[in-house]
């Protein structure tokens, strides 16, 4: 037998029965993601890190990751199985949601927030990207197989580490949002990033350059966030004409003067006028508010949209779902694409929808008919359209457009949280079909700008 000609076919069998090598049928991910459009990034190539180390220096980087790997106990493995679950953007979504239900914005505050934290990831994930395959750096397991790893090394090449990139976006622009809380943000960043290393499937150059990227996205993110108009002093009145809605000190009046993402204005798609607040229409809609017979089943939706779990977890977890159904949480431009969309769209569907409150003024039915008893208190902004209807059909109409297999279902949540609203009591009928018509036309204008932009 001839061992000579056997010896390199062993070694290939030997490298993929331990996932040192990808297989012929593993596709590269994404290879063109780093020509993909992004938000705020302009030059990829004078983004672009500089090339990773030489060769002594990668060598010298894998002893390195050997000594870690001989020395990886329970603590390491945690850090590492926590980091490594759904695409990078993963936690960092939960990580957000949880600092804003701990330390609450108003929901409008809330979807910007949520926008330029997606934003900055995926535009850094498309930077990362442009690197990767530029570059073409090797896995560290793969330049040496007896390097053991941790996870599955992700089929694409290694620097920049596209954690890294994801938590040094991600940590910024919630240190901007909360500066109180941001060396804890960044604190995060660094051990997501440094699970990687210890995982064995990244260089710590990877990572350094990885975390800068990723910084580096983040401000040019936060020099727009710093002039969208969000931090502008309301100076009106309430306008006391019959038929208006009266209170004192209403949400974000100039909530519909910030600056959209996809949208000219936030009046670009102002609805038309409302009924007349003495017209036969409202009278009919009064008078179905008064005659609907709330039950169990429609108290508790109408309830748990109502929560910050409604508005806004609810419809991550959904997309997360949809994400992990399909596979897409091992491709992380994309699935960093399919969040960014989803925020934006809900953001600039809240900018329309509060252009169009503070146009109309609509009083709230409690307000038509003092006699209307709701299910918990009405929030303190105009009626017309509804901000859940607003919200969800944008968010649904983005989610279907990435998964149109589950579009039926989830345009069907969207309905029901915005119907939950009149079960509470809260709000018209018009208010809320008005609202889902207004999301699904934004997020038709932002599914466009993505189409024009990937063609």
């Amino acid at each position: 037998m001839n061992f000579t000609k056997l010896a390199p076919v062993l070694m290939v069998v030997a490298l993929l029965l331990t996932g040192c090598i990808m297989p012929a049928d593993s596709a590269p991910v994404e290879p063109d993601a780093g020509k993909w459009q992004t938000w705020v990034v302009t030059d990829l190539v004078e983004m672009r890190p500089p090339a990773p180390p030489d060769q002594a220096a990668t060598q010298a980087e894998i002893a390195e990751l050997k000594t870690l790997a001989a020395q990886r106990d329970a603590a390491a493995r945690e850090q590492v199985a926590y980091w490594d679950a759904g695409s990078p953007s993963y936690r960092w979504i939960e990580i957000a949601l949880a600092q804003f239900k701990s330390k609450p914005f108003p929901p409008l505050r809330t979807s910007r927030g949520m926008s330029l934290m997606n934003v900055a990831i995926y535009d850094a994930m498309v930077a990362a990207w442009d690197a990767k395959y530029t570059y073409q750096r090797s896995r560290p397991s793969l330049v040496d197989p007896t390097l053991t790893t941790l996870v599955v090394n992700p089929h694409s090449p290694a620097y920049p580490a596209e954690h890294a990139v994801a938590a040094g976006a991600a940590a910024a622009v919630l240190g901007y949002l909360y500066p109180d809380d941001a060396q804890t943000f960044q604190a995060k960043a660094e051990e997501a990033a440094y699970s990687r290393v210890l995982a064995g499937v990244q260089y710590p150059s990877d990572v350094e350059a990885g975390l800068a990227l990723g910084r580096q996205v983040a401000l040019l993110v936060l020099e727009r966030a710093k002039a969208d108009g969000s931090d502008a002093q309301w100076d009106g009145v309430v306008p006391s004409e019959p038929g208006h809605w009266t209170g004192e000190k209403p949400v974000e009046p100039l909530g519909g003067t910030w600056q959209p993402w996809v949208l000219a204005s936030g009046d670009e798609l102002r609805p038309p006028p409302p009924f007349a607040y003495d017209s036969p229409e409202k009278a009919a809609e009064v008078q179905e508010m008064k005659t609907f017979t709330r039950t169990w089943q429609t108290n508790q939706k109408a309830l748990t949209n109502q929560t910050f779990e409604g508005i806004f977890t609810g419809w991550y977890d959904n997309a997360h779902l949809r994400i992990f159904e399909y596979h897409l949480d091992t491709n992380p431009p994309q699935a960093a694409r399919i969040y960014a969309m989803m925020s934006v769209t809900h953001y600039d569907a809240q900018i329309a929808c509060w252009d169009a409150k503070y146009a109309y003024w609509v009083p709230r039915p409690f307000q038509s008919d003092p006699t209307l008893v709701t299910l918990f208190p009405t929030p303190n902004h105009p009626s017309y359209p509804a901000a859940h209807g607003c919200a969800s059909g944008a968010i649904a109409a983005t989610l279907a457009y990435f998964f149109p297999a589950e579009a039926e279902s989830i345009q069907a949540r969207a309905d029901e949280a915005g119907m939950s609203r009149l079960w509470a009591g809260i709000h018209f009928r018009s208010d809320i079909e008005t609202g889902l018509a207004l999301g699904r036309a934004v997020a038709q204008k932002v599914i466009e700008h993505d189409q024009e932009n990937s063609q």
